[in-house]
C-alpha cells in the first residue's frame, strides 16, 4: 500500500519536472523577449500560465498513474499507451526551449503540431483502458488547442523573429 502511494506521487509529479526546468532555464527570456512580441488580444496573461500548467500537469501525471496501474505496470500492454504519453510529454517539455531558449518560432510551431497529434493519440489509446484517465486529459487538449493557435499567431505576426538570440 505504501509503495502504491509512492508510485502515485511519482507519476503525478513527473510532468512538473520538465515544466519547471523549462521555465527555470528560460525565465529571463520572458520579460526580455516574449513581452516584446506581437500577440493577439486573446493571449492569456503571463500570470495564468503557471497556474494552468500546474493544474494540467497534475491531472496528466495522475492519469498516467491510473493507466500504468490498470495495465499492471510497464507490461507489454503499456508500451503504446505510455509510449504515446512519454513522447507527447517530451515534446511538451521541448516547446519552451525551442520557443523561449532558441527563439525559434517555426521549430516551436512544428513541435506543438506534433505534440497535438501525440496528445490526441494518447487520449484515444487511454479511453479504452480507463475513461477517467482519458477525461483527465481533456482540459490539457483544450489548453493545447489554445496554445497551438497562439503559437501560430505569434509565428505569423512576428516574421522578423529569426532563430537565435540576436536583437
Amino acid at each position: 500500500q505504501g509503495r502504491m502511494w509512492a508510485y502515485t506521487v511519482g507519476f503525478t509529479v513527473l510532468p512538473h519536472v520538465g515544466g519547471f526546468l523549462g521555465w527555470f532555464m528560460n525565465r529571463k527570456e520572458i520579460p526580455v523577449w516574449y513581452e516584446k512580441l506581437k500577440k493577439p488580444s486573446w493571449c492569456p496573461s503571463r500570470k495564468i500560465f503557471p497556474v494552468a500548467w500546474t493544474v494540467l500537469y497534475t491531472g496528466m501525471g495522475y492519469a498516467s498513474y491510473l493507466i500504468w496501474n490498470d495495465l499492471g505496470g510497464c507490461s507489454g500492454k503499456a508500451v503504446v499507451p505510455l509510449g504515446l504519453y512519454g513522447a507527447q510529454l517530451a515534446l511538451n517539455w521541448a516547446w519552451s526551449p525551442f520557443f523561449f531558449g532558441a527563439r525559434n518560432l517555426k521549430l516551436a510551431l512544428i513541435d506543438i503540431l506534433c505534440l497535438d497529434g501525440l496528445a490526441i493519440g494518447t487520449v484515444c489509446s487511454w479511453y479504452r483502458i480507463n475513461k477517467v484517465a482519458a477525461l483527465l486529459l481533456v482540459p490539457y487538449l483544450g489548453w493545447l488547442a489554445m496554445a497551438t493557435c497562439l503559437t501560430i499567431r505569434i509565428w505569423k505576426d512576428n516574421p522578423e523573429q529569426k532563430p537565435g538570440k540576436s536583437e
